[in-house]
């Protein structure tokens, strides 16, 4: 693809996103104006709009692969969790769409998989005394997951890195 098609087709995606975010009901049309581009530009890739909406769930969950590969390493747990949730606030005001009630088959395969590398990097958090480990099977990863959604969109004023230690903050120790 050439570098113009590529730059068009990642302002259609990113556009569909803040689009479909804000107008479920949205029309490529109305993607097409957000991202700048004429709408047969946006047909010439994507046949439907149910097309483009699966090419967005996709491209980010592309974003939250990198996002995970980069930031949940071997560093201490407590840095690790802090870049990947100033990266998850960021990845989730970039890419604003829901993925969690997506019915194709690939999309939610590849939400278990990146859940089960959240879930591993959370039992390091476990074996390193900053999770509580007598929690029900999944509670940590999913309250994880709300409170950086809440940051992200909710309170849009925060900084990303203001957010994220918030999020951590909060995750590890609770609001009391």
């Amino acid at each position: 693809m050439r570098a113009d098609a590529t730059r068009n087709v990642e302002a259609v995606l990113r556009a569909a996103a803040r689009v479909f975010a804000a107008d479920p009901h949205a029309r490529i049309p109305d993607v097409a104006a957000a991202a700048g581009v004429d709408r047969r530009t946006v047909y010439r890739r994507f046949d439907s709009r149910e097309e483009l909406l699966l090419a967005v769930y996709r491209a980010r969950l592309d974003q939250l692969e990198a996002l995970i590969a980069s930031t949940l390493d071997d560093r201490p747990v407590r840095e690790a969790l802090l870049a990947f949730a100033e990266g998850g606030v960021r990845l989730s005001r970039e890419w604003p769409v829901d993925i969690r009630a997506v019915a194709d088959a690939e999309v939610q395969r590849r939400r278990v998989e990146l859940d089960a590398r959240m879930s591993a990097f959370l039992e390091r958090a476990e074996e390193a005394g900053l999770v509580s480990s007598d929690l029900p099977a999944g509670w940590a990863l999913r309250t994880l997951q709300t409170q950086l959604h809440t940051a992200a969109q909710e309170m849009p004023g925060l900084a990303p890195p203001e957010a994220a230690e918030l999020v951590v903050s909060t995750f590890l120790h609770g609001v009391g």
